[in-house]
């Protein structure tokens, strides 16, 4: 534009919060989600389990509606911490599925197309470049995961009365507190792996073969050097250990519940160191 015209004028609308800027990301990313209609149609198929202990709970209240079974004075199960242990497990098991489709498709085009340049030219920090990326799975996940079990809890709560509620406070914290760690967890392995393996569907892979791989490789630690430390780097191994105890279950380990939580910190924080190495304005190719 020639100057001399002085038609140029600097803008004077109003400027997006400094804390909320990350969700840009979010909201761009999130479009290129549900594109593929099998990764559309896998989300939908997600919410059948959450369905059927949704009318496991009816049933179980409402024995009246199944007189076929014969005349029951109890309940068909109990609804405790290990109905919703299992649950979680089922949950947690489909949301790792889920993040392989998912998680490798954020950042891998970006690098390989020297998009973060771009991004970090602007007022935008790497840690909320990051944060954008994460709010996609952290969202997703949450569907379902933690949000459909409240809903299951809450909705016992009502046909079992006050009492039960405050009973069974743990499960509801253990809903959510478990959820989170899983889905931090999931979210910063899939970002890792998609930094620096660029080829999505390598990306993809390489996320399903990390649990299968790291429990592989902790029954030859614990086979060869007759250990039982070798699952503290089996990540579904920990986790289902934290879920025990937050669910107030029976440990399948012979390690302390403390020592699951320090391994799966310690993973958490490779994920993310090796992420943020990624994760530049520029890169030196030598």
């Amino acid at each position: 534009m020639a100057v001399y015209k002085r038609t140029y004028r600097g803008y004077s609308g109003a400027i997006t919060p400094t804390w909320s800027r990350f969700l840009v990301l979010y909201r761009f990313s999130r479009r290129g989600v549900f594109k593929s209609k099998f990764q559309t149609a896998f989300l939908v198929l997600c919410f059948f389990f959450p369905l059927l202990c949704l009318l496991g709970i009816y049933a179980n209240d409402h024995l009246s509606a199944f007189a076929f079974l014969g005349p029951r004075e109890a309940p068909l199960f109990a609804i405790d911490g290990k109905y919703f242990f299992i649950y979680t497990l089922v949950q947690g098991a489909l949301a790792f599925i889920l993040t392989s489709f998912i998680g490798p498709g954020l950042v891998s085009p970006d690098l390989a197309n020297g998009a973060l340049t771009l991004y970090l030219c602007r007022p935008l920090s790497r840690t909320e470049y990051v944060a954008g990326k994460m709010a996609v799975l952290c969202i997703v996940l949450s569907w379902i995961t933690w949000i459909p079990g409240l809903v299951l809890f809450f909705v016992q709560a009502s046909l079992s009365g006050w009492q039960w509620m405050v009973d069974n406070l743990f499960i509801a914290s253990g809903l959510l507190l478990g959820a989170f760690i899983w889905i931090a967890v999931l979210s910063l392995l899939s970002l890792a792996l998609s930094a620096w393996v660029k080829w999505r569907i390598a990306a993809g892979a390489l996320l399903l073969g990390t649990l299968f791989i790291g429990a592989g490789f902790g029954q030859a630690v614990n086979a060869v050097l007759r250990t039982k430390q070798g699952y503290l780097i089996d990540v579904g191994h920990l986790i289902s250990v934290i879920w025990g105890d937050l669910f107030r279950q029976e440990a399948n380990a012979d390690f302390p519940v403390s020592e699951a939580w320090v391994g799966l910190l310690a993973f958490s924080g490779v994920c993310l160191l090796l992420l943020m190495r990624k994760v530049r304005a520029n890169e030196v190719i030598r």
